[in-house]
């Protein structure tokens, strides 16, 4: 479709949702709700609650922990969640890429109805969100099964996290398996699980450091967390190429590593005190460098992703989740971290998850309103003092999960509907009832969002006043009870402010009662003005390569090698019919000039789709200069259809220096005790698998600013 109709489109669906708004205006919260001609509404019964909505009748038994407030669908709707955090309460798990589906013992978190594995990404957002406070043991156990030693004994060996199947054969092309520690942070209290907890930590940290680390940039190389469908967020022509994605950074994935740099720091202090420093110093050094590469003035937000070294143009492409990261890690100072918040487009019906949207592909991560990724947009708002964006992501967590009956993984983001038909575009795509993180979120909502419990155990609410008549109604006080915490919240006599914070707060035992005070605090009005859809070329044409200088002076040389090409001849001064060594790859070449040289390697990587898998080919190359220390380089051969080229490494030379280049196996994912397990593909069951078919080795100058 045109891009004109196409924002005609979304003009007309946004007055739709404007007339939606106003019918959520004159619905209270407190009995029900109305939106998009949906509506539900809840009853109270002597063993729960009946909620009945347009997706059916659903009772809710009363819950071990529980709500008190003026708003009986927000007590039932924490009721519910606790029903479903049951049914996702499992001693056995399944998935028919692991043991032939066959069922793995494991005192686990299920994902969903759908999905009965566990992920790490999927399970470590719903621990820290909540699951750590309501069953610690079994978040343990959780994440214990995420962890993995090495099984080829000519690895490195250590104690992993693991990153599950993913884009290209998974790691170190997704890269976001690091968000465990945003979890097992938590739960440190337990010695024995500090202490794996610590080994994983810096065995983990310093292969990302190795294989994922680009110190010109100062940056971690890989995918969006959570966005790993790259069809709906990265350009479309990384559909049939995913080596731009191994090469790119994202803000998300830079933000959880901080996060994990900063924690191995404070669990190094009493345990390594040279080696904190160290992490202390990456940690800051990470932290500007995330500032200094995504921020965009002219949007006022940080990016999502950005190019690679030699792709290192700006996208105009968004997403909340890595957003609210920068503000609650501390990444974004309080300037930067009110303006990214207040600068992201909202819709009546919620947040979405990306923005700007797609208009070409179907609903999911594209067009959709992510319960999780709401509730850490709450806790963003929450720390930049936002009423808006607090109650905003508030009644939007309520009013999906009414709604729906049940905690959804996602909704389509005008209508917050489980499902909207538009021809190829209709989704979402893939979606389930009582999805972990979305449970965990609505949790965090109640304990964190409105008590204010902290994962520090303070105690620090702060409610929009605009919130005051469906939480307590005429009443004076709300109250949440749960197994450890006790906490009642009684309003103020007075109310001339928008916001609601702890005034006095009176100690018993477990139980807390907090007397609120009214604040007046900066409003920030929130942006509803955005158009759904903007035009972005970037996305659509590959950009040139703008750290090469290319020409007849400076043109690329490529290395046959002497199998695939027994007569090459040189493009350049002193090449030589390359020599294979053993296992590995040996070339030869004298640099025409002194500078700096990308390598790249052409390969074919047919052991999986594109799409899944654990064995993205991972290589070590090793420049041998004459007179120089070896330079060692990371390239990547994703899973390919058809020949690639991989991810690119960089060295110097000297204007006549002779170099030998040799290939040797790094680690991916394959090689982990893990997945051995694993029976969908290959490096499985099978034994590990890191190989590529190896052609052409090319080296470009890169530009200098004589050049370019």
């Amino acid at each position: 479709m045109h891009m004109a109709v196409r924002c005609l489109l979304a003009a007309s669906m946004f007055a739709v949702s404007l007339v939606a708004q106003t019918e959520v205006a004159s619905n209270d919260f407190k009995t029900g709700v109305s939106f998009d001609g949906r509506s539900a509404s809840v009853t109270r019964s002597d063993d729960g609650f009946l909620l009945r909505s347009t997706s059916g009748e659903r009772h809710i038994p009363m819950s071990r922990l529980s709500v008190q407030s003026a708003s009986p669908l927000f007590d039932a709707l924490f009721a519910m969640a606790q029903d479903d955090l049951a049914k996702d309460s499992v001693s056995a798990i399944t998935d028919g890429a692991f043991d032939h589906g066959q069922s793995i013992p494991c005192p686990c978190f299920e994902t969903g109805e759908k999905w009965h594995y566990v992920w790490t990404r999927d399970l470590s957002y719903s621990v820290d969100l909540a699951l750590w406070r309501l069953d610690p043991e079994r978040a343990k156990a959780s994440l214990r099964f995420k962890l993995s030693d090495v099984r080829e004994p000519s690895a490195p060996q250590g104690l992993y996290v693991m990153q599950d199947t993913g884009s290209g054969g998974s790691w170190p092309i997704s890269t976001d398996r690091i968000v465990w520690f945003l979890a097992a942070r938590h739960l440190l209290d337990d010695h024995t699980f500090a202490d794996e907890v610590y080994r994983a930590l810096n065995d983990t940290l310093a292969q990302d450091r190795l294989y994922t680390f680009d110190s010109s940039l100062g940056l971690y190389r890989g995918e969006t967390s959570f966005l790993d469908w790259r069809q709906q967020t990265y350009p479309m022509w990384t559909a049939k190429d995913v080596t731009f994605i191994g090469q790119s950074f994202a803000l998300s994935t830079n933000v959880l590593h901080y996060q994990a740099l900063r924690l191995a720091a404070e669990m190094s202090a009493s345990r390594n005190p040279s080696q904190a420093t160290v992490y202390q110093a990456q940690a800051k050094t990470l932290k500007d460098a995330i500032n200094r590469h995504f921020w965009r003035n002219d949007r006022g937000m940080y990016m999502s992703y950005i190019g690679g070294a030699d792709h290192p143009q700006p996208f105009d492409t968004y997403d909340l989740l890595g957003i609210s990261l920068a503000i609650t890690s501390g990444v974004a100072d309080s300037e930067r971290a009110r303006q990214t918040l207040a600068d992201y487009p909202t819709w009546p019906a919620g947040s979405p998850v990306i923005w700007p949207e797609r208009d070409d592909v179907p609903i999911y991560h594209n067009r959709a309103i992510w319960p999780f990724v709401s509730a850490y947009a709450l806790r963003a708002a929450r720390q930049v003092n936002d009423p808006a964006r607090i109650a905003h992501e508030l009644q939007s967590l309520m009013r999906g999960a009414a709604l729906a009956g049940s905690n959804m993984e996602n909704f389509e983001l005008v209508t917050q509907a489980t499902h909207v038909d538009d021809g190829d575009k209709s989704g979402p795509v893939v979606d389930s009832p009582r999805q972990l993180w979305s449970v965990a979120a609505y949790l965090n909502m109640v304990i964190e969002g409105v008590f204010g419990l902290n994962p520090d155990g303070k105690i620090e609410p702060k409610l929009p006043t605009s919130l005051v008549p469906m939480l307590f109604g005429d009443k004076d006080r709300i109250r949440l009870e749960l197994s450890d915490r006790d906490i009642t919240l009684v309003r103020p006599v007075k109310m001339d402010g928008n916001m609601l914070v702890s005034g006095t707060q009176k100690v018993d035992g477990k139980h807390v009662v907090v007397t609120l005070k009214s604040t007046q605090v900066a409003l920030t009005p929130l942006p509803t003005n955005a158009p759904l859809y903007v035009s972005n070329s970037s996305f659509r044409r590959r950009p040139e390569p703008s750290g090469v200088a290319l020409g007849t002076s400076r043109k690329a040389e490529r290395l046959s090698m002497g199998r695939e090409n027994p007569s090459p001849k040189p493009l350049g001064s002193g090449l030589r019919r390359n020599d294979e060594v053993g296992e590995g790859v040996v070339w030869s070449w004298t640099a025409p000039s002194a500078g700096r040289f990308r390598i790249s390697i052409d390969y074919t990587n047919s052991n999986g789709t594109i799409e899944t898998g654990v064995t993205a080919a991972v290589y070590l190359a090793t420049a041998h200069c004459d007179g120089a220390a070896p330079q060692t380089m990371v390239l990547v051969m994703p899973h390919s259809e058809g020949r690639q080229q991989s991810t690119y490494g960089v060295f110097d030379a000297r204007a006549g220096q002779h170099c030998t280049f040799t290939l040797k196996p790094g680690f991916n994912m394959s090689y982990l005790s893990h997945f051995a397990h694993y029976t969908g593909g290959k490096g499985g069951i099978d034994g590990p698998m890191n190989k590529a078919d190896i052609g052409d080795l090319w080296i470009t100058p890169m530009a200098t600013k004589e050049s370019q």
